[in-house]
């Protein structure tokens, strides 16, 4: 399969594009052209958001708008035409019949001369060929079965039968026999959940097991016996005939979150700890730096200090940045930290990371989180910037919040969660004074981090910003 094909000399597809990771589908947010716009190579046709970002999608040819397949907001499987481009207006020939919005397309075969492999649409992107082909539909008998009833119904009739019953129900499609049908990324959540493909209900089209089918059958085994009653005891009502309720469709980044928490919460073993802590000098620190001249022209702010008093823990707690490799039964230490800092945008939590936190000076530091945030506002963070974490930041405290217990991103060995900072009363050198305070929570995976590793890196944490000094003897 490629992003685009050629149906004629004049007209050419262009299919939604894998824009990175191997992800299955897109949600078309905004279109930039319409029927009849001219498009140039390389030009800017649409945003798509997947399951991580938003992108947008440049065309690789020029030529006119003939038609586009699908309206925005319609969430489009990876190879599915989106656009068709005549690449010869004027020439006269015959424009293809457009196919109706929001109906899947079949890919036509690819032209004779026309080369095989990856056409990249995006720098680094691109569609693998595929050789499956389209199963036959299970239900394709269903009418001459129905024939073959209604023969042997009229002819028991003929001979003083009863009268006929109510028309059957066509029988449900035969379970899939042998391996279960599952597409690979579904495999791969099955098997981090230790659920076996085979005990699975699948609801997805022609027996194809879905996420959700996964999601459910992990739920099952842990509390079977609540599932059933707290299923039925909802009641389902349309958004149209009730204003008491409004549904909104789960799709694109809240889409991967709700699947990533699930599937964090099944197979890391979480533990939480918590410490309060003085950081009234921390305070004074941020103070300081933000008149200093090295740090002009950056944001400095608490999380700033935070963030570095971390990667000064983990330095002295290395193990503490780790990954449970499940398919081979292996702890993988990392050597480097690549440092997730949670963001709040319009379309959701995502977490991107700053690549080798570990060895940034603490200006550069203060750039990376500033491009770092700016970026996540703005929907313009890409794939790659969200994947390879390995320890994460989020900063409940911009809430109000005192702390929370932070799950775990996939894939990651501890999170820590920081808290409001206020003015509280607390005992200093022996008095009670007014000091500025805050809770931080460590969550982590304990397969990977006991009980006292977890402890020794939030107590260092804590130590640095009730003392940040130690930045300079320990780091």
């Amino acid at each position: 399969m490629t992003t685009m094909t050629q149906t004629s000399a004049r007209f050419r597809e262009f299919k939604m594009p894998d824009v990175g990771e191997g992800l299955t589908e897109a949600e078309i947010l905004k279109w930039f052209v319409q029927p009849g716009d001219t498009v140039t190579d390389g030009q800017v046709v649409c945003e798509v958001e997947t399951a991580k970002a938003a992108v947008e999608l440049p065309i690789p040819f020029d030529g006119v708008v003939h038609e586009l397949r699908f309206s925005e907001g319609t969430t489009v499987d990876v190879g599915q035409v989106i656009i068709t481009v005549d690449v010869a207006p004027g020439s006269g020939e015959e424009a293809p019949v457009p196919a109706p919005v929001q109906e899947p397309v079949e890919a036509p075969a690819p032209a004779a001369d026309e080369p095989k492999g990856r056409t990249p649409v995006l720098v680094g992107y691109g569609v693998a060929e595929s050789s499956t082909k389209r199963r036959p539909r299970k239900g394709a008998a269903a009418p001459e079965a129905a024939a073959v009833a209604a023969a042997v119904q009229a002819e028991l009739n003929g001979h003083g039968a009863p009268a006929p019953a109510a028309p059957v129900a066509p029988a449900a499609p035969e379970a899939p026999v042998g391996r279960p049908l599952a597409k690979p990324p579904v495999r791969k959540l099955a098997k981090d959940l230790g659920i076996d493909l085979a005990t699975v209900v699948p609801t997805g089209k022609d027996g194809i097991i879905t996420r959700e089918d996964v999601h459910a059958a992990a739920v099952a085994a842990v509390a079977p016996e609540t599932v059933e009653p707290v299923a039925a005891a909802v009641e389902v009502v349309d958004a149209t005939a009730s204003a008491r309720e409004t549904r909104i469709p789960v799709k694109g980044v809240r889409k991967a979150i709700a699947q990533a928490m699930v599937g964090s919460a099944f197979t890391a073993p979480h533990v939480t700890e918590f410490v309060t802590v003085d950081v009234t000098r921390t305070m004074k620190l941020v103070a300081e730096l933000k008149e200093d001249k090295e740090m002009a022209g950056v944001r400095v702010n608490p999380l700033l200090i935070i963030a570095k008093a971390l990667l000064v823990a983990i330095k002295r707690n290395p193990e503490v940045n780790a990954a449970w490799d499940e398919a081979n039964q292996e702890i993988v230490q990392k050597h480097y930290v690549n440092l997730g800092i949670a963001a709040a945008t319009p379309r959701g939590l995502i977490v991107p990371n700053i690549k080798d936190a570990h060895e940034k000076t603490l200006p550069q530091l203060a750039a990376a989180l500033g491009e770092l945030v700016t970026t996540a506002r703005d929907g313009k963070t890409s794939p790659a910037a969200m994947a390879g974490g390995t320890v994460t930041i989020t900063n409940v405290g911009v809430f109000g919040v005192d702390t929370g217990t932070p799950i775990l991103n996939p894939g990651e060995s501890a999170i820590l969660a920081v808290g409001a900072i206020k003015l509280q009363p607390w005992v200093h050198k022996g008095k009670v004074k007014p000091r500025q305070v805050t809770t931080l929570a460590l969550s982590f995976d304990h397969r990977l981090v006991d009980g006292e590793l977890g402890s020794k890196v939030l107590a260092d944490v804590a130590a640095i910003l009730e003392q940040p000094k130690r930045l300079i003897t320990w780091a």
